[in-house]
Formats: structure tokens, C-alpha cells, sequence
């Protein structure tokens, strides 16, 4: 299969200042993204590796990956920008590039059960107990459901003949996920009223994701927080150079 690390420029946020570009920012002396880069090379089943970004800032990537892909206007064109410029391998790796605690073995364990799924999207998913006995102490977003509490990845898998196929809605998706209501509206009412109360289930889940964008989505728990821990903040950041440069995170 073929890997796409998505490191297009944000607009603003929390790192701005310490860098424009997430993967730029130096951790031990290594640019972020290389991080990711290095994980991905040490697995044999991963063919080409495509970065997408600007691809001035990312010249210095080009002995690194096989190619850099100029990046488009939001996540999603991103996406389908880097499908479109790998060779069509039946799987795409996709992985953001502030995940530098990312190791081979998280990776592998993520694409194996997914590819047992025979899925056409695949997302991991991290229990809360977890997260917190590697990194204690350490807030992440959680959702609690029937199931349990889980925070999410930064990795999936998908089909990449359904990348048109799904792009439009997720385009939506993503642009309404900071606004509940309209959430609501693609969502339905009973779905939300089930999600706030906790009383969802990982299958009524992968079902609506399924329903919406309309292929076969699958949730893979891994057991590898690493997986869903990125550099979003400062605190991140100084939990990524502790954990680095082998002080752990205590």
C-alpha cells in the first residue's frame, strides 16, 4: 500500500508562533514530519510515501519521500490530491505529520487488523485507560459511548477508489464539526441525543459513518496511543520532547 502524510499549512493555531508549518517544528533536531517519515520507511509493506504541504518549505523532504504534492485549499482537497498523484494501490495510508511519537510497530498493528476489516474506511480508536497509563496526565479529547471512553487517531485507511466517492460530504462534515447544530442536521436528532447521553455503540457508529458517506466504515481499538497523539499545543510539544528524548512523561 501506498502512505499519504497530510502537512498542508493551518491558518492559524496554537504553534503558530513557534513555527508556520507543524512539520517544520524541531524536536531533538529533527524536523516533526520525519518522524512520521522514518516509521513509515521501517515498514515493508508500504510501497510509496507522498507528502502533501508547500512544497517550498517541504524541498528539503525530496531525497526523503517519493514525492511532494502542493497542497490545496483545505483537508479534504488535500486528500484527494495525494490519491490522485499516487500510483491506485488498493489501500492509502493516511496519517497527519504531528504525530512524531508514532512508532513501525503502531502502524503495523493498525494496517493488519484493518486490512482484516475489508473495509473501505478504517480509523482507529484509543481507549481512555490507555492513553492514560503511557501518558498520564495528558488531556485528549474523548468521547464516552456504550462501549467505552475513546479518543481517536491520526491515521486511517481507506479504499482509494472511494476518495471522490466520499469527498463532498466529508467536505460538509468537516466544515460543520464545530457547529453542533447543523451537526445535527446531517446527523439526526436521535443519533446526537444517543451520542451526548453515552448510550451509542461502536456498531451504531461505524453503521451512520457507513449510511453517510455511503461505503463500508470500520473502527480498529489499538493499543498504541502513540497513534492518536498529536502536537497540537505547547503542552503537546514539550510532551513530544520529553518522550523523545527518552525522559518519558512523568
Amino acid at each position: 500500500m501506498n502512505a499519504l502524510i497530510l502537512a498542508g499549512k493551518e491558518a492559524d493555531g496554537p504553534l503558530k508562533k513557534v513555527s508556520d508549518s507543524k512539520a517544520t517544528i524541531k524536536i531533538e533536531g529533527k524536523e516533526m514530519i520525519l518522524y512520521v517519515i522514518d516509521a513509515l520507511k521501517a515498514l515493508d509493506f508500504i510501497q510509496k510515501i507522498a507528502v502533501v504541504g508547500d512544497k517550498a518549505e517541504l524541498s528539503f523532504l525530496k531525497e526523503r519521500v517519493d514525492m511532494i504534492i502542493e497542497q490545496g485549499n483545505s483537508l479534504t482537497q488535500n486528500i484527494l490530491k495525494g490519491a490522485e498523484a499516487l500510483p491506485p494501490e488498493e489501500e492509502l495510508l493516511v496519517l497527519t505529520c504531528d504525530i512524531p511519537m508514532i512508532t513501525p510497530e503502531a502502524i503495523r498493528d493498525f494496517a493488519a487488523k484493518a486490512l482484516e476489516l475489508e473495509a473501505d474506511f478504517c480509523y482507529p480508536i484509543v481507549r481512555r485507560e490507555v492513553n492514560d497509563a503511557k501518558y498520564p496526565g495528558v488531556h485528549r479529547t474523548y468521547v464516552r459511548i456504550k462501549d467505552g471512553t475513546f479518543t481517536g487517531g491520526n491515521i486511517v485507511m481507506l479504499k482509494a477508489g472511494t476518495v471522490k466517492k466520499a469527498i463532498d460530504k466529508a467536505e460538509a462534515f468537516l466544515t460543520y464539526r464545530k457547529k453542533p447544530w447543523m451537526l445535527a442536521g446531517i446527523l439526526g436528532i436521535s443519533f446526537v441525543a444517543k451520542l451526548v447521553l453515552g448510550t451509542l455503540t461502536i456498531k451504531e457508529l461505524e453503521n451512520k459513518v457507513s449510511g453517510l458517506f455511503g461505503l463500508k466504515a470500520r473502527a480498529v481499538i489499538s493499543d498504541y496511543p502513540e497513534i492518536g497523539t498529536d502536537v497540537d499545543k505547547e503542552s503537546d510539544l514539550e510532551l513530544a520532547r520529553k518522550v523523545l528524548a527518552g525522559e518519558g512523561c512523568r
